[in-house]
């Protein structure tokens, strides 16, 4: 294993910012694996953490196959983290719609620049991704749809589900969308948690990254074959909008299968506790994502569906 500082940014006030890499193997450029992009994306971080010291173990068994490079950066943003912030704490912006960045920009362009530089030219990238909207999700690989994209590829992590994503216009500054741009087959790994540390869906995810290199020959390791992943458009699934502010009170969680009409909420009022709204589930189908902040606007995601 070899540790490096890929990017130092001196800082007036306080220890410089540095991005660490850690290098595993030699020779073709196979896979590289980028953890938290954001401060809040402590499970990513997490999963990174423990997919190098399983790398090192592996170099050291001589199971990581011969002619195949892994970089492996767990995380992008520390300083966001140190201060518990979301985004780049002096401006508030996203880190991740920086891509493919710029030398001479503003810092996070420059931090992005840096970071491409070298995850450029690897035959695979996977991201380890926090969902943008405050909640849980089933465990699931994300691509975007480019052009380049290969859904054959991305079903072997074995993962439940293979979300396909049609780009927005802010997209178009992802890192995923870059990566494909840039002749990289990208994948991003949704675990379904962000701000906390979830040891199963952890070691879920970690199971999938080492499952994918295994089977296309850059690591020797068996592994569990996974799920037969089944293929979503985003567009497919069905959102549950809030009718009323107030506390959500969940009654269901991401994996669980509903009726029409079952209750999947309630919105209760924050100072009498009465019940607002009773949320019902559109059709019959699994829960897919759940919104888990206990306060609520009105017009507000609370969950997605798929139908079925």
């Amino acid at each position: 294993m070899k540790r490096e500082i890929l990017f130092v940014l001196p800082s007036p006030f306080r220890d410089e910012f540095r991005i660490h890499g850690f290098r595993f193997g030699s020779g073709s450029k196979s896979i590289a694996v980028v953890g938290a992009m954001r401060g809040d994306e402590l499970q990513q971080q997490f999963i990174c953490s423990r997919l190098v010291n399983r790398l090192q173990d592996m170099e050291e068994e001589g199971t990581i196959v011969e002619g195949h490079e892994i970089l492996v950066i767990p995380s992008v943003n520390p300083f966001a983290m140190n201060i518990g912030k979301r985004f780049w704490a002096v401006d508030n912006t996203d880190l991740n719609n920086m891509f493919p960045g710029y030398s001479r920009g503003e810092t996070t362009q420059r931090i992005a620049a840096a970071l491409f530089e070298h995850i450029q030219g690897y035959r695979f990238g996977v991201q380890m991704a926090g969902h943008y909207l405050p909640g849980d999700c089933i465990p699931h690989v994300r691509t975007i749809r480019t052009g380049y994209e290969n859904l054959e590829l991305a079903k072997d992590f074995g993962l439940p589900y293979t979300l396909v994503h049609s780009p927005l216009p802010i997209d178009t500054t992802s890192l995923n969308y870059n990566w494909q741009v840039w002749d990289t087959q990208a994948f991003s790994i949704y675990d379904g948690h962000s701000g906390v540390i979830h040891a199963d869906t952890a070691n879920e995810s970690l199971a999938a990254v080492l499952r994918f290199m295994a089977r296309h020959g850059i690591i020797r390791c068996r592994t569990h074959p996974g799920y037969h992943s089944e293929i979503i458009r985003e567009e497919s699934l069905v959102n549950v909008k809030a009718r009323r502010a107030g506390i959500m009170y969940a009654m269901c969680r991401p994996n669980d299968a509903v009726r029409r009409d079952q209750i999947l909420a309630r919105i209760l009022d924050p100072y009498d506790g009465s019940t607002r709204w009773e949320v019902p589930a559109p059709e019959d189908g699994t829960v897919f994502f759940v919104h888990s902040r206990p306060l609520v606007l009105e017009n507000s995601l609370l969950f997605s569906i798929i139908a079925g």
